[in-house]
Formats: structure tokens, sequence, C-alpha cells
């Protein structure tokens, strides 16, 4: 397996090696991510996972300098799953001047939900997102990129990006990797207590039974509402739990049928979690 820093070596090390199939990571890597490099391993001829915290999704109050970053066990990770190439860049080599260009996403996906209690994330992610592309696929004649459902909004963002691009990128979207208790795994599960991890399995629980209850019919508004209040009566802090249509994030007219995901953001203590159920 090759580690890389540059765009230059990255670009050298993929000359003549067909087509990528490409994770984008953070790091911190858990079983989740793996299964990304598994599905990615069958999609194209070389394998690239790249490892950078991106500052530009990071709100000012929010983890970025804690963020853990465990870059010697994720690569030792990444080798035994077959991953051929890990681009792992300093800010310096991936932004080499401020970078005052940035993609903005259509406001109707991207400004509800996540982008509602984040400002701009959806904007650091596009941007670094397209950079990664850039990156990697410019000099390939495109490939295939592979990202995890958990991040159910960002999944449909990144899709609509490329297809409002024309970009030459088949995006994949893979199921949620979760622990026996139904807790979807998550970099930041790290940050929960012992006890937490017990609590957090609430959230999934939580999504599930706003999904039945939405699919007995009813006021959709009031059911949210009171999956909200349940949620925060287990000592949680509840951004949004709401049942939304999978094609475009929008509420349905009837929540008895038709193609739905329930979506979920909320607070642990410190550690905010979300998750997501289509039904």
């Amino acid at each position: 397996m090759q580690i890389v820093h540059t765009i230059a070596d990255l670009r050298a090390a993929l000359a003549g090696r067909g087509r990528p199939a490409f994770v984008p990571t953070m790091g911190n890597l858990h079983e989740g991510h793996l299964s990304l490099v598994q599905q990615a391993r069958l999609h194209g001829d070389v394998v690239v996972a790249s490892i950078f915290v991106n500052r530009l999704q990071f709100l000012p109050h929010e983890d970025f300098d804690s963020y853990p970053r465990t870059f010697d066990a994720d690569c030792a990770k990444l080798e035994a799953q077959g991953c051929d190439i890990v681009f792992a860049p300093k800010e310096k080599d991936l932004y080499p001047e401020p970078q005052t260009f940035k993609i903005q996403p259509d406001a109707q996906l991207a400004d509800i939900l996540e982008g509602h209690f984040r400002p701009g994330f959806f904007t650091g992610v596009c941007t670094v997102v397209m950079k990664l592309f850039q990156v990697v696929f410019a000099t390939t004649g495109g490939g295939v990129a592979v990202f995890g459902k958990k991040d159910y909004q960002q999944l449909m963002v990144i899709r609509r990006m490329v297809q409002q691009f024309a970009l030459p990128i088949e995006v994949i979207g893979c199921p949620t990797t979760r622990a026996d208790s139904g807790l979807a795994l998550s970099s930041r599960n790290g940050y929960l207590s012992d006890e937490q991890r017990v609590q957090a399995m609430a959230l999934s629980q939580a999504l599930k039974a706003l999904a039945d209850a939405a699919r007995q019919g009813g006021d959709l508004a009031e059911l949210e509402a009171r999956a909200m209040a349940d949620l925060r009566a287990k000592g949680w802090e509840p951004d949004y739990l709401t049942v939304r249509q999978r094609s475009n994030l929008l509420t349905p007219a009837d929540a008895t049928t038709g193609d739905l995901v329930a979506l979920g953001a909320a607070r642990l203590g410190s550690t905010r979690l979300i998750d997501n159920l289509e039904f």
C-alpha cells in the first residue's frame, strides 16, 4: 500500500492503474469505513482512500481541534482491507492558498436538517469533496466514489452535485454499519462513556418508533414532536427527528405510503449523533 501526501504524488501513483474507486474519510476509522473500502474493491481497478480532517466543514464551536487523529492505526486498517493508495494531504497540500472559491449547494436540499443546525456545513463538504474528486479523477477519466448512508443528507447533496456538474463519477451509497446494539458506528462514538453507549441505542429506537407510527397515519408533525419529547425525557437534546421523502428530503403529504426515511440528530452529553432509517 502506498501512502502519498501531495496531489502530484497521488496522480503519479494513479498513472496507468485504470479506474479508481475512491473512499474519502476524515480518519479515526471504524468498521463502517472499512466496509466502504470492501465495496470499493468491487467497483474499481485501484482503491484510493483519503484521510483529511477538513476545517471548512466545522463550525467555530465544533470539534476540529479535538477530532481524533489516528493516522498509523488507520493506515494499518486500510492496508488489511486491501486499500492500494492512501492520500493523506496536510492542509497546505490540499489548500496551498485560502480556498476562496467554494461550492454552494442547492439551499432547498442543503439548508434544511443538518444544514439548518450546522450553517455552512454542506458548503465545506461540497468544496472539499469537489477538490478531492478533481485530485483523484481528473487524470483518470472518472471512476467510482463510495459513501456511507449514515450521512444520508450528505450523500444526497454529493449525488446532486455530481449530477449537476456532469462529473464522470458513479456515487455508490452503502448501508450503515451498526454495533450489535443497533448503534450506528461513528467516529464520534469514541466520545461516549460506557454508560452513554448503552443510552445511545435510544436514537435508532426512536427513529424506528417514529417510522412505525408514521406508517399508521396521524398528524406527522405531532408524531415528530412526540418523538422529540420522548427522547428529551431520556436525557437527550434533540435537534430534529423527522420523516421525509427519500427523493428530495421534503415532508411527505402522506406518510402511510411511499419511499420515506426517518432522520434524527441529537446530543447525548456533549456528543452529537445522527442516524436514519429508510422505510
